[in-house]
């Protein structure tokens, strides 16, 4: 059986991973006849979003310990996470992908990535084993895969335009459809960039993971 790596960043779209896309993505996992293994780094949330407001919250949470809300308990420390053992690399999106793994939502271009989520995502590449960016999460390809490197966060404009000034290759993506890099085995599809539905955002997911775990 293909084991599936999926780093998490928390549990909730505005400070942590999408809840949605993470379930959706586990569950195409186990779909296509592969497993599923969650990591995500030992560290502080950048802040803690009231989910019903949208407001800031007096409090302090860990991404680990809040990912683990999504993995039932099955997680570990992203520091444990190796390329070797394991097949393929999946990261769902949500606000977290672009606060806590990378401070791309302060930075833009000018973002760096986790220095522990950036090694684990380079063993991959350097390994050439396939890897699945969803939603936002596209925004690390640049600084992992290097200048020219194809992804998608879909058709926002001023993403893109980061995306493309970080030295990547941005193509327009509709909800239902993924984008591949072929020469570096790499997958991005909207998801919720553009999906108004849980069933929109799983038509991209779905079809992403599906080729994803088939080439792995």
């Amino acid at each position: 059986m293909k084991k599936v790596a999926v780093i998490l960043s928390g549990a909730g779209v505005f400070d942590g991973s999408e809840i949605h896309e993470a379930v959706l993505a586990l569950h195409a996992i186990e779909q296509a006849g592969a497993s599923w293994h969650c990591f995500a780094p030992d560290m502080d949330q950048h802040h803690v979003i009231n989910h019903m407001t949208g407001e800031p919250m007096h409090e302090t949470r860990n991404v680990l310990v809040e990912a683990s809300r999504i993995a039932r308990g099955q997680i570990q420390n992203i520091t444990e996470l190796s390329a070797r053992d394991f097949d393929a690399l999946l990261l769902p999106g949500g606000f977290g992908a672009a606060k806590n793994l990378s401070d791309f939502a302060f930075q833009g271009a000018q973002c760096q990535i986790h220095p522990e989520v950036k090694r684990a995502c380079q063993e991959f590449a350097k390994a050439q084993k396939p890897a699945g960016y969803l939603c936002i999460a596209p925004v690390l390809i640049p600084q992992i895969y290097g200048k020219d490197a194809k992804g998608t966060i879909g058709n926002d404009k001023d993403v893109a335009s980061a995306f493309r000034a970080m030295g990547g290759d941005h193509i327009d993506c509709p909800v239902d459809e993924f984008v591949l890099d072929q020469e570096r085995c790499l997958l991005s599809t909207p998801a919720y960039m553009m999906a108004g539905s849980i069933s929109e955002a799983a038509s991209g997911i779905n079809k992403l993971v599906q080729h994803l775990v088939k080439i792995a």
